[in-house]
């Protein structure tokens, strides 16, 4: 199963597709889509949305594990990333991929066991399921292929309850 995680947000949305045979994790591809600050939001959001589309149009992952909006320290990037998090649903509606969505404890909770755990916490753990020593250096990125082992564990769990 190619599962597709994404880290929703208005300059960088970080993107992974993992494949998942059992418990082996591989890692497909992962990458970013960056923005400028300097167009417009609807430019910005239009960006993502085609960025998005030709993502699941070149790799055709079976669902989607989203980051889930939570409170937000920043009142002020609250709006733009949810603006981007619903172009990216709605691109992966368009192509009739399942969207999963997972909150960041959710995801840290289901990673190392504690829902307060630092990035390095989370970094390990994605080595550890991944079998690998390197990672992308986008923390953004890294965080998508989190959102996508989280998922498979979710179901894992979901599965045996």
């Amino acid at each position: 199963m190619k599962i597709l995680g994404i880290d929703p947000g208005m300059a960088i949305v970080g993107y992974s597709i993992i494949d998942v045979d059992g418990d082996n994790f591989s890692l497909i591809t992962s990458g970013s889509i960056q923005t400028k600050k300097g167009m417009s939001d609807a430019s910005r959001l239009y960006e993502i949305f085609q960025d998005m589309s030709v993502i699941v149009d070149k790799y055709k992952p079976d669902i989607a594990s989203v980051e889930k909006l939570y409170f937000f320290r920043n009142q002020t990037t609250i709006i733009p990333v949810a603006e981007a998090r619903g172009v990216i649903v709605m691109a992966l509606e368009k192509h009739g991929i399942p969207v999963y969505e997972y909150t960041p404890m959710e995801v840290k909770q289901v990673l190392t066991g504690f829902g307060r755990a630092d990035k390095k916490q989370v970094e390990q753990m994605v080595k550890i399921a991944l079998g690998c020593q390197d990672l992308p250096k986008l923390d953004d990125t890294v965080d998508s292929i989190a959102i996508a082992i989280c998922h498979t564990r979710k179901k894992l769990e979901l599965a045996i309850k």
